[in-house]
């Protein structure tokens, strides 16, 4: 019998890494793209090498579950950020997960049956120094909710999971142990620690599982409590 396979993009380090090995040791083939560790090597940032890589993967047997996962930062004040940033941000984090569930809608509607998630960010609600990166991931908040509402007759479900500081290699590049805003993250955490990626893979569990058919255009937040509010007297 053929494994079930996931696509994840953005799979080959870091939070992405640990969603295709919990998806691994559940029965699924992982299919991971990236530019390094993965299945097929893409700059998904490119709309034709995307294509390219998809029409690859679609050739070799259907998806019934899909991660959007890539992400970059590029950190820079509103009046820093340039344009070309701005563009390639939006064409990595958000129309490349607008293009990968485009792919795999005829698959999942032949066999009545698909998984969505969006990895997202709490930063979609605001962050000081992100404003590439939190407009990203807020379309793709506003992304899950529509095709949420167009493919759930389908029996595919699209979900979103909007990480908070999750200790990983990108997050750690984009603030610096030493740094006060660092620490002052961490204080904000009501937890008092910053998340791992195996928590984003266990969130990823819930929406992948055959079981949570009744859910669908949700966003979770895996923040540890940030997105309560301050925690202070």
């Amino acid at each position: 019998m053929n494994k079930e396979r996931v696509l994840i993009t953005g799979g080959g380090s870091g939070i992405g890494a640990a969603i295709a090995a919990s998806c691994h040791e559940k029965g699924f083939e992982t299919i991971i793209l990236d530019q390094q560790n993965a299945d097929i090597l893409v700059d998904l940032s490119d709309e034709n090498a995307t294509q390219t890589a998809l029409d690859k993967v679609l050739s070799q047997g259907a998806i019934t579950r899909l991660v959007n996962n890539v992400g970059m930062v590029c950190p820079a004040p509103i009046t820093e950020q340039t344009l070309e940033q701005f563009d390639r941000v939006m064409a990595l984090n958000t129309r490349c997960a607008l293009q990968c569930i485009q792919a795999v809608i005829p698959c999942m509607k032949s066999v009545g049956f698909g998984r969505i998630i969006n990895i997202s960010s709490r930063a979609a609600l605001g962050k000081s120094f992100r404003i590439a990166y939190a407009s990203s991931k807020a379309a793709l908040v506003g992304m899950t909710r529509v095709a949420a509402l167009e493919l759930g007759e389908f029996g595919i479900t699209v979900n979103a999971i909007g990480p908070g500081p999750i200790e990983t290699e990108l997050f750690k590049q984009a603030n610096p142990v030493d740094l006060p805003m660092t620490q002052q993250i961490l204080n904000s955490i009501p937890v008092k620690k910053f998340g791992q990626p195996n928590d984003i893979a266990h969130a990823c569990d819930f929406f992948l599982d055959e079981k949570s058919s009744f859910v669908t255009g949700q966003i979770l937040y895996v923040c540890g409590g940030m997105t309560i509010g301050v925690n202070g007297i």
